[in-house]
């Protein structure tokens, strides 16, 4: 009888971070590059990214966590490739994310409604609704 040596992780993560002084840099048209990168780093780390969510002065991003990289490693991936991007081929200007960040563990049983309320970022901000009915 063979032993399975391999390891499944189901830690979900609904992690938000700001751009430098709140500034409102994440344009609609900002957006779809930075995430794209976010997205590319992650899949490198193997973390799987369920959604990403914001408006022009911050990021939410649901994801997946893998077992070989840390919350804070793979935060500071994220942020350092997408301000790489935004400060060389999307952004004249000097891009920046604050240094600190969020990080709450999400159950899999809630990930869909917290999926639902990344989509829904800019809804929310608009129409005062920015807190979710009950927590992940």
């Amino acid at each position: 009888m063979g032993i399975n040596h391999s390891s499944r992780v189901d830690v979900y993560l609904h992690i938000v971070w700001a751009t430098w002084d709140r500034a409102p840099l994440l344009t609609p048209d900002v957006r779809p590059r930075v995430y794209l990168c976010m997205r590319e780093e992650a899949a490198r780390l193997k973390a799987e990214i369920i959604e990403i969510g914001g408006i022009e002065d911050h990021v939410h991003v649901l994801l997946r966590l893998p077992a070989t990289v840390s919350i804070a490693t793979l935060v500071k991936q994220l942020k350092g490739s997408s301000s790489h991007l935004a400060n060389h081929e999307v952004l004249p200007c000097g891009f920046k994310w604050q240094g600190g960040y969020s990080a709450s563990s999400v159950s899999r049983r809630a990930v869909p409604r917290v999926q639902e309320y990344l989509r829904r970022q800019e809804e929310h901000h608009r129409d005062g609704t920015i807190y979710p009915d009950a927590e992940p």
